[in-house]
């Protein structure tokens, strides 16, 4: 059986972890949510996202950072954009363990290349709950792996914001499925993002708590964790949470397996979507874990993480 969960905008929220160094003192109740969210991690350095080739001959490869503009140090395409009106441009440009390398452009080359350069990573994913006493989140139940650079990007400051869902791409055996979402970046930020870590990003919620269908709810010990009936809450459809039945098929360690059960999840997204990931669990009314991943061969089947375990990679 679905059901239905409202939010309020104000609510839209992901996974409140504790920082301390322990479940127990972190919390007892957990508001649990499911609402899918734009991250933003802004970054120390420019990189470059495509392969340039360069009107010398010579290319800005994709993962390139660039170090330096006629000598001077950068951090943000803005400051970039502020070297541009000179005549010629000296480009320092670093990847990984290779050497540095200078190259000269026009202010006009310069220009072209902007479009080619970031220094932000962007993601979508999903809220998985609050703590209502600490006002600390958590989402994602993974960490974020940069596409270009292939790694946890360092990062100086982050954001979360509220992402409606427009389409779904279904997931079938062999290709997974994902969903198709806007971010509004005009929108009040709801939280800041303080680590990126093993089991996803933690953060200060800067919203208000207002009322919602949710309440918070207690978290269940991992031995109490029973094979069978689950609910598993997410959004598939703007900015609407419901909760779609799933059934816990193995319970090992801190991590789960699951089968989604539910007649309409399955049809409308083949299973599990790429930004699920941190879609809270839900079993006899008590917060059990976080969805982690998908089974590529077989979509309807996913691991997730505990809430407990969770709770303890606490942001250092």
């Amino acid at each position: 059986m679905k059901c239905h969960l409202r939010n309020l905008l104000s609510l839209v929220l992901f996974m409140v972890f504790i920082f301390s160094p322990n479940a127990e003192a972190f919390a007892k109740k957990l508001i649990p949510m499911g609402e899918s969210i734009g991250i933003q991690l802004q970054l120390p350095f420019v990189y470059v996202a495509h392969d340039v080739l360069l009107p010398n001959g010579h290319w800005l490869k994709k993962g390139d950072v660039i170090t330096e503009v006629n000598g001077s140090s950068v951090t943000s395409v803005e400051k970039i954009k502020d070297q541009i009106s000179s005549n010629e441009l000296t480009l320092s440009v670093k990847q990984k363990a290779q050497e540095k390398r200078e190259l000269s452009l026009t202010s006009e080359q310069a220009n072209n290349i902007l479009p080619f350069l970031k220094d932000e990573t962007d993601g979508i994913g999903t809220l998985t709950f609050i703590d209502p006493e600490s006002k600390q989140y958590g989402a994602l139940g993974h960490q974020i792996i940069d596409g270009v650079l292939n790694e946890p990007p360092d990062f100086t400051d982050g954001s979360i914001f509220l992402a409606s869902i427009e389409q779904i791409k279904k997931s079938s055996p062999g290709n997974p499925g994902y969903k198709i979402s806007v971010i509004d970046h005009n929108n009040i930020r709801l939280g800041n993002v303080k680590s990126n870590d093993l089991y996803g990003i933690f953060g200060s919620w800067e919203s208000d708590l207002k009322e919602s269908l949710r309440k918070p709810i207690d978290i269940m010990n991992e031995e109490e964790i029973e094979l069978g009936k689950a609910e598993l809450y997410t959004a598939i459809e703007g900015s609407e949470v419901e909760a779609f039945e799933i059934d816990i098929t193995k319970i090992e360690d801190n991590f789960l397996q699951f089968v989604v059960t539910d007649k309409e999840l399955l049809e409308k997204t083949g299973g599990i979507l790429q930004g699920m990931s941190g879609s809270p669990i839900i079993q006899k009314g008590q917060f059990v874990g976080a969805v982690t991943h998908m089974f590529v061969e077989q979509p309807s089947k996913g691991a997730a993480i505990t809430v407990t375990e969770m709770l303890k990679k606490k942001p250092k």
